[in-house]
């Protein structure tokens, strides 16, 4: 039965190798059967494109692309709870730093207690999901220990583990210690702060800060972090048996980063005594401290060149960060800057390396350190931009992020909005939002982009802009509704002021006295059509309820004559003559004088009703403030209304008493 079984699969098998070589066979047949119709019929042959390997974010990518921002939309940060969503820069800045210390709690909690949170709901797991181990798990005293306490950043543990070695007699590779080293001088010897410890760390150093003596004034590199003398990082560069040039780049770069610049030199110099060669990160941040250790300008320029040419010497070529660093030092050397930049320019061309946004970044604020100076070198901005127009760029320099808020600032200094629009094209291509920077210079990038527009541009340009950018991506201050409200004036738009005084209120703007005297002076100049003129007028008792709920706040609005009597005229306009009259009386309580043109408009309201109780009251009223508009508005409500004998005898007095009170005012400045 067994040997049946074995000829059954034998048949088997040689079956199937039949069958699979006729397929092939029918294969091969068929593909030079279409390879020959081809031929024949002349058809293009069908090639088969190499497998591409994509990015795991690449469908996401894709679809992000299919859609476009929505203007009318807040911040995805807000989406999620419709309550929170800001409409302030205040409360933008406050909510979305709440969150953010919710989510540092979390970690916190997630991280600290990892025990807690061990059951893995993800198929297929997701390792970045779970606790992070932040506790060692090596015990004893051990070079491998010191590793762990290094890698989870544990400095002062470290440093502890690091003497017990030492005392043991243990000798620690270099490859340990130069770890060691690196993480000295990248935290400043100090212990890394946790997200939930940074606000405490910098009341801290506040407070230490503040113990200078009395009358030193505070600058603000006295509030950064500083190079402890004889901190653990020297002692343990000078107890190492053995030291490489990692060891001494890595103090090198500590010492500039926190503002060590001589002891940096001098440890640069240690090294070339040793017939060691710094690296590039080394030398590119000696460059960035030249300008700290020497005064005059050529003595600056003079050590960067020298610098430079040690690089050559010791065959360490530079990179992007290096030449960055050369134009951000030459920001600080005078006349001298904006020849050598161009200079640097022309090296970094001939050694094939791309500029970044920060290079054109320090370009922009050698050439444009000022609105005067912006007017004369105007042709460097538009080289800049004709260099990045179409491109799309990624974060290569720190310093990258500042290029668009500083290009705005040179548009607004050139008032050329064409300039901008260019820049902002730029800006919105492909990711280069990502480079917009934080939020205080997303606000001072379209703040400045905003008020070149008011400035330059058509009111139905600038309403377009407006609704468009405010306030999806900027929050106004109240400079910027200032600027929007005199391009309204500019361009004949009065009628939309009650709309953007209900913006300005929705901003948290409603209580600042300058942008509240704007909007009731431009409403109060011109006569406008009546219906205009009553939506000006409930903008105007809108604004009066603001000053009559002064006792809730500690810095109300106080009321000024120019308010006053600009309320009083907009209700007059609008033929509310009962609101206007207790404008009126409100002169009195808070001691202003109403102006003549005031009075007027309200005579006119009174006659337009035929009040006549209402204008003779008004004639007393400028009487007590003894107004030199008196006799005149005797006059105007004896010819314009028809008076009772009683009403005309105190129209009579008053003018007599009018009169009188002229005469002795007129003796008095004689």
């Amino acid at each position: 039965m067994a040997a049946s079984v074995v000829s059954t699969c034998g048949r088997a098998l040689r079956c199937n190798g039949m069958l699979r070589r006729w397929a092939e066979f029918r294969h091969s047949s068929d593909g030079a059967a279409l390879q020959k119709l081809s031929v024949e019929t002349g058809e293009e042959r069908i090639i088969i494109p190499r497998k591409k390997t994509w990015d795991k974010l690449a469908v996401l990518q894709a679809l992000a692309s299919t859609v476009n921002r929505d203007p009318t939309a807040s911040h995805y940060m807000f989406q999620d709870d419709p309550y929170l969503i800001p409409r302030t820069t205040a409360e933008f800045k406050l909510f979305s730093l709440s969150k953010e210390s919710g989510c540092n709690a979390a970690k916190y909690v997630f991280n600290t207690s990892p025990h807690l949170f061990q059951t893995d709901y993800a198929e297929p797991s997701i390792p970045c999901l779970m606790p992070e181990t932040l506790q060692p798990q090596i015990e004893g005293v051990c070079e491998a220990a010191l590793e762990e306490l290094i890698q989870l950043k544990r400095v002062k543990s470290a440093v502890d583990m690091f003497d017990q070695l030492l005392q043991s007699g243990t000798t620690v590779s270099l490859k340990t210690s130069n770890r060691l080293l690196d993480l000295l001088c990248f935290y400043g010897d100090r212990e890394p702060p946790r997200d939930d410890q940074l606000e405490e760390s910098e009341q801290e150093d506040m407070v230490a800060h503040q113990s200078a003596p009395a009358g030193q004034l505070h600058k603000a590199s006295n509030f950064v972090r500083v190079w402890r003398e004889n901190n653990n990082a020297e002692r343990i560069f000078n107890v190492m048996a053995e030291r490489n040039a990692p060891s001494f780049c890595a103090m090198i770069r500590g010492m500039v980063k926190y503002g060590a610049y001589t002891k940096a030199f001098d440890m640069y110099t240690e090294l070339v005594n040793s017939r060691l060669t710094a690296d590039v990160h080394a030398f590119s941040a000696l460059i960035s401290a030249a300008p700290e250790v020497k005064e005059k300008y050529s003595e600056k320029w003079d050590l960067i060149k020298e610098l430079l040419q040690q690089m050559v010497e010791q065959k360490v070529q530079p990179n992007l960060l290096t030449f960055n660093a050369v134009l951000k030092s030459l920001r600080r050397c005078g006349a001298l800057s904006k020849l050598c930049a161009l200079q640097t320019l022309s090296e970094m061309k001939a050694l094939n390396i791309e500029p970044s946004l920060a290079t054109f970044d320090h370009l922009l604020k050698i050439f444009y350190k000022s609105a005067s100076s912006a007017r004369g070198q105007t042709e460097i901005i538009f080289e800049v931009l004709d260099e990045i127009e179409g491109k799309q760029f990624v974060v290569h320099d720190p310093d990258d992020v500042n290029f668009f808020p500083d290009a705005m600032r040179v548009c607004l200094d050139l008032k050329d909005v064409e300039l901008a629009y260019r820049l902002h094209k730029v800006k919105e291509m492909g990711n280069n939002w990502k480079l917009e920077g934080n939020p205080y210079q997303q606000s001072t990038y379209y703040g400045r982009f905003f008020n070149l527009l008011c400035m330059m541009e058509h009111i139905d340009v600038i309403l377009k802009w407006y609704k468009k950018l405010i306030p999806s991506r900027y929050f106004p201050n109240s400079y910027a509704m200032r600027d929007l409200l005199q391009a309204l004036d500019i361009g004949s738009r009065l009628d939309l002021v009650p709309q953007i005084w209900k913006d300005i209120k929705q901003f948290g703007h409603r209580y600042k006295p300058d942008l509240v005297d704007e909007v009731l002076v431009l409403m109060a100049r011109d006569i406008q059509t009546p219906e205009v003129q009553v939506s000006f007028a409930d903008c105007a008792l809108d604004i009066k309820s603001l000053y009559e709920t002064r006792e809730m706040r500690k810095l109300p609005l106080e009321w000024t004559a120019s308010a006053l009597g600009n309320i009083t005229i907009l209700l007059s306009r609008a033929g509310k003559s009962e609101e206007a009259w207790r404008m009126l009386e409100l002169f009195k309580k808070n001691n202003r004088v109403p102006s003549n043109q005031v009075m007027n408009e309200f005579l006119d309201t009174a006659k337009q009703s035929n009040n006549k109780v209402q204008a003779v009251n008004l004639v007393k009223m400028a009487a007590e403030f003894a107004l030199p508009t008196t006799a005149n508005l005797v006059k105007r409500v004896m010819e314009e209304f028809e008076l009772s004998e009683e009403q005309k005898k105190t129209l009579e007095d008053l003018e007599a008493e009018s009169g009188d009170n002229s005469n002795d005012s007129d003796r008095e400045q004689k």
